[in-house]
């Protein structure tokens, strides 16, 4: 069964038309290897042509009123929504994610654009009571937000819509024009996104280099994150590439959404079953390619061998097979290095001492969901970010040991914890650190108007429409003496 992709035009959109003097690669439906799509790869050439469009544009897209930019960015939200089936069949087709998970990724979209028009109407200023100095006397203050220039917007291959969504709405809600730069691998969306952004801009007289998309490999990259023209860049991705990023870019503003190995920490006074489905709900989805699913489970003794129980119990529910099928829960990853290096850091731990409970190994192009226990701190299954379906656990005696051991991380995106105790609730939000702390949830869950990003080598800057608005947007102080 092959894959009906929708139309956009050819080539990449840079300038005002969409340029076709490029090459092509092959796009891998990661499930059986077939390709699926020829698409367009930029070069540095074509990252330096996007550059200077779209600060060609700065002038122009900032000047547009807020209720353009508002009209703008509600006609998208209303195109994605009349393409929805066509989206998470092209989400499927070049992410290999189960249809249920594609599914979400639009969902949450169109929540995305959605916030992002309604925060046009709250980007406002303050007046500033200068008089509180006696050399204010007379005079009159205030600021207002300004836009930050172009922005630079790199996304990773998990989430192509949503995540490339969360560069550009924000955006073009703080009057930015905005370049965007895919994963290699999953580049299809982002470019039928920028087809009807640029169908919404010319809908309301805005300029079409409001959004460009460069492909490409890291070379250009580079050359749009290091331009000293650039207002800011947004990215997500790896810890590595991100903190190479922000060395290109300083002294630039940079938002880094980053990796992570979200811990789920089970007390003592926990619904166990609760605590057990969380981690069947939060380990796998997305084939384990979220930076915030289920990846270290620290359980309290007293209650590690009932929770073991309820969880390997229920392990037989994930289904392996086809991201097409809709009871699909777990399907092959982004591509085989992926998967090769998932498995060996299995191996890895097994032969450091962890015990498999269930899966470990190859299904086909998948992997079987895993669970691993008493993996060492120092494996990268426990200590790094594993992307991919396995889930480790590993007993603490109390809960403040286990609060300690998620500390111990280098990463800190979102944590869960599961309790009945209300003390224990608010300890874990207090000591945590993490940028988001989830109380009886499992610790990828985002609500996409939330503030969402981490501390340490998770990254800086936070994302939501109104979050990352006023990272796009600089204040300017207006200081009056009136004659």
């Amino acid at each position: 069964m092959g894959f009906a992709l929708p139309d956009h035009p050819s080539g990449l959109p840079i300038g005002e038309g969409w340029r076709t003097d490029l090459d092509t690669a092959d796009v891998v439906f990661p499930y059986d290897g077939t390709v699926v799509a020829q698409a367009p790869v930029g070069t540095v050439v074509h990252a330096q042509a996007a550059l200077e469009a779209g600060l060609a544009v700065v002038k122009a897209v900032g000047k547009l009123s807020a209720a353009r930019r508002r009209a703008i960015l509600i006609d998208v939200e209303q195109r994605i929504r009349a393409n929805t089936e066509e989206l998470i069949e092209l989400l499927i087709a070049e992410t290999g994610k189960p249809r249920v998970d594609c599914t979400v990724e639009v969902s949450r979209t169109l929540v995305t654009w959605s916030a992002a028009a309604e925060e046009v109407a709250q980007l406002h200023g303050e007046t500033v009571p200068l008089d509180l100095q006696e050399s204010g006397v007379g005079m009159i203050g205030f600021w207002t937000r300004r836009p930050i220039g172009l922005v630079i917007g790199v996304a990773g291959f998990n989430y192509p819509l949503l995540l490339a969504s969360h560069k550009i709405a924000p955006s073009i809600a703080a009057g930015c024009p905005v370049i965007c730069k895919p994963a290699p691998a999953t580049p299809l969306a982002t470019l039928w996104l920028a087809d009807m952004v640029r169908q919404a801009a010319a809908t309301h007289g805005a300029p079409p280099e409001l959004i460009q998309v460069v492909t490409g490999d890291p070379e250009v990259g580079h050359t749009l994150v290091s331009d000293p023209r650039v207002g800011a860049v947004s990215f997500t991705g790896s810890a590595a590439v991100g903190h190479q990023i922000a060395r290109d870019a300083a002294p630039r503003k940079t938002l880094l959404e980053l990796g992570s190995n979200a811990a789920l920490v089970v007390d003592e006074s926990a619904d166990l079953a609760k605590a057990a489905d969380a981690v069947l709900r939060g380990g796998f989805y997305g084939n384990g390619q979220a930076c915030i699913s289920v990846q270290r489970v620290l359980v309290c003794a007293p209650v590690l061998d009932e929770f073991v129980g309820i969880l390997t119990a229920r392990l037989d529910e994930i289904v392996v097979g086809d991201p097409r099928d809709a009871a699909t829960r777990v399907a092959p990853l982004i591509n085989t290095a992926s998967t090769d290096r998932v498995l060996g850091w299995i191996e890895s731990a097994e032969k450091a001492g962890a015990k498999v409970l269930h899966g470990g190994k190859a299904a086909g192009r998948s992997i079987e969901p895993t669970v691993l226990l008493d993996v060492p701190e120092t494996e990268n299954a426990w200590c790094e970010e594993i992307f991919g379906p396995v889930v480790a656990i590993r007993s603490v005696p109390d809960l403040e040991s286990a609060l300690e051991s998620v500390n111990r991380s280098r990463y800190g995106l979102h944590a869960a914890v599961f309790t009945r105790s209300l003390a224990t609730a608010f300890k874990a939000v207090e000591e945590l650190e993490v940028g988001g702390v989830i109380v009886n949830e499992v610790p990828g869950f985002r609500s996409d108007i939330m503030p969402y990003g981490g501390v340490k080598d998770s990254g800086i800057g936070r994302e939501g429409p109104r979050f990352a608005i006023e990272e796009l947007t600089v204040t300017r102080m207006a200081v009056i003496r009136p004659e």
